[in-house]
């Protein structure tokens, strides 16, 4: 339940929190390539690039940091299942040889009192 009692949906919640990620993501020279990408593996918040550099990007977002930093919730698990969509990607769409990072940005708040936070390399591709 949200405030005063409305339910809040989280597909649209989650939506928000990719809609910061890509204006931050863009306001610092990247570009977008695809956004909630899906496959058999797993699915992908946000693709970006810069340069010869392709990011996946897992967006984390809380309305609040009363309970921690939203990027300290993606659990290995998870990780594990961005790779392996993440290599999915780039087969898929035949950019194998580019380099590629693994990233988390975190929003905590809501509209312009929203704060983002970019962690690039959060973590790699050893399995």
């Amino acid at each position: 339940m949200g405030r005063g009692g409305a339910v809040v949906d989280r597909k649209e919640y989650g939506a928000e929190g990719e809609e910061v990620a890509v204006r931050y993501l863009e306001g610092q020279g990247y570009r977008v390539r695809a956004r909630n990408f899906s496959c058999r593996y797993g699915e992908l918040d946000v693709v970006a690039e810069r340069g010869n550099t392709v990011c996946f990007v897992e967006v984390r977002m809380r309305s609040t940091a009363v309970w921690g930093d939203p990027s300290h919730t993606v659990s290995f698990a998870k990780q594990r299942k961005v790779v392996k969509a993440a290599l999915h990607y780039l087969v898929a769409h035949r950019l194998r040889g580019r380099m590629i990072r693994f990233d988390v940005i975190s929003v905590v708040g809501r509209g312009e009192r929203a704060t983002v936070e970019h962690l690039p390399g959060a973590f790699d591709a050893g399995m």
